[in-house]
């Protein structure tokens, strides 16, 4: 537990809408389906070690402020006695290696039972060296059609999100992601 400004012990929750939707790669007690408002999902932040490399980096996403928007996507409740290896891991995995920067949202779970909760989230902007930026939607996923890093290739972490909200966010609205897949896919049917 941690404590807050007024001593109150509270949880510390990650809230993921890329890869870790489906790879935390940490030690959680519980986690919840929901989203955060604010924010809009995009492939504009550049991967040159886990789905890309110097050469070819690969495409993730990060999340652009949009008052109008909210994306979908994991809240995990860290182990009480795993937060300090939680956010050394999370510092390495995101800050470090992948160029975000840490920020706290409002998360509002899909179960109306629950309250909102204070998560923290990992956002690329645009001042980070490997921030890529819009691009046209088929430029986007011809990018990603042709990368591959450490982790494996860029289309399984398109493909692995996709499944995601597929299966867990079936009322999520993300015009964004869809065409990406949907320029993706047809560059292995053509």
């Amino acid at each position: 537990m941690m404590k807050c400004a007024a001593g109150v012990e509270t949880s510390l929750w990650i809230f993921g809408y890329g890869s870790l939707v489906w790879n935390p790669d940490f030690v959680y007690k519980k986690s919840n389906i929901g989203y955060i408002k604010g924010y809009k999902r995009r492939f504009w932040q550049g991967d040159h070690f886990y789905r890309g490399d110097e050469e070819k980096p690969g495409r993730v996403v990060t999340l652009v402020e949009d008052q109008e928007a909210c994306t979908w996507g994991v809240a995990y409740e860290v182990a009480d006695s795993q937060v300090k290896d939680c956010l050394e891991y999370l510092n390495m995995r995101e800050v470090a290696i992948g160029g975000y920067v840490a920020e706290w949202v409002e998360f509002i779970p899909r179960k109306k039972d629950q309250g909102v909760l204070l998560a923290l989230v990992y956002i690329a902007t645009s001042d980070n060296p490997i921030y890529l930026g819009p691009a046209p939607e088929k430029e986007i996923a011809a990018q990603i059609a042709i990368c591959k890093g450490s982790t494996g290739h860029n289309l399984e972490y398109l493909l692995r999100l996709m499944e995601f909200m597929r299966r867990y966010c079936p009322e999520a609205e993300d015009e964004h992601l869809f065409a990406i897949e949907a320029a993706a896919l047809t560059f292995f049917v053509n």
